[in-house]
């Protein structure tokens, strides 16, 4: 099933990510998390891509899995890592498997690289990768979005401009990257509303569940933590049980904000941390529509 005709449906959704083993000898991990995923009825699961400009470690492979475990899968793909005719090879072998939705990103550019360093053979920009796929045909397109402004982006204003062009070359849905301050998704709809832009937007939750993330997190999206949550870290950061409790509390916090405030398509970033993603479930239990 595409996305699109999920998000379409007034009953809202509930979705995972997961990455893909780098190693063949990991596959068999990634399908007993894929499984356990799969027994919570998701509207959808995606898989990531190769970071760093690399190759993709199993998407492909990972996401026919859940599309035989009965799930809809999406999958990520970048235009760093492919020369075009190679893109065109990958979007036949994806349809051939059955996938129907692609999330469109740059990818991760080599250390030291801007996209204007890129031979002329690779697509530079998401909104370029969004058209290429749009003009092959068949499939739902996705694209990312950043409530806080992409970290390499000077001003919010230029983030949008951005935005709004990966729309137009044809991405058909929005899913955030993580935040864990409400207010700035709340503001960040505001802007997309303003400008016109009118595709569905998914909300990117991220449960932290160890104090190690938080940097990562920083340095990777630049993100910012209420004062409220740094306490957490503070008090349980060293204590991995208690960690992970109370992340997985704060996650289920914002997303009863953002389901009572209307956002209602909210996306996992599991970590391929079944677990995790169960209990903020069961903690939802009867805020989210029945899952079959």
């Amino acid at each position: 099933m595409k996305i699109s005709e999920i998000l379409r449906q007034d009953r809202g959704s509930f979705s995972f990510e997961v990455f893909p083993p780098k190693k063949q000898e990991g596959f068999e991990k990634i399908e007993r998390v894929v499984e356990r995923l799969c027994r919570q009825h998701p509207s959808y699961i995606s898989v990531t891509f190769g970071a760093a400009g690399g190759r993709d470690s199993h998407t492909a492979d990972v996401a026919a899995f859940i599309r035989r475990q009965g799930a809809t899968p999406l999958a990520h793909l970048t235009c760093v890592s492919y020369t075009r005719d190679e893109l065109h090879r990958k979007l036949t072998e994806l349809r051939t498997l059955g996938i129907e939705n692609i999330l469109a990103l740059r990818g991760d550019l080599p250390a030291g690289m801007t996209p204007e360093d890129l031979p002329a053979d690779r697509y530079r920009y998401a909104s370029e990768l969004t058209a290429a796929i749009r003009d092959f045909g068949g499939f739902c397109v996705g694209g990312a979005c950043y409530p806080e402004t992409h970290v390499e982006c000077s001003h919010w204003r230029d983030d949008i401009d951005h935005l709004r062009r990966k729309v137009e070359a044809g991405a058909d849905f929005l899913t955030t990257q993580m935040f864990f301050d409400n207010a700035l998704m709340y503001r960040f709809l505001w802007r997309l509303r303003t400008a016109d832009i009118q595709v569905p937007v998914v909300a990117g939750i991220m449960p932290i569940t160890n104090a190690a993330q938080v940097a990562r997190c920083r340095s990777l999206a630049g993100c910012f933590f209420p004062h409220r949550f740094l306490m957490l870290v503070d008090r349980w950061g060293d204590q991995p049980a208690a960690m992970e409790q109370a992340g997985v509390a704060y996650a289920t916090e914002q997303i009863v904000d953002l389901l009572a405030n209307g956002v209602t398509s909210i996306h996992l970033y599991t970590m391929n941390k079944p677990t995790v993603a169960e209990a903020i479930l069961r903690n939802l239990s009867e805020l989210l529509p029945p899952r079959t």
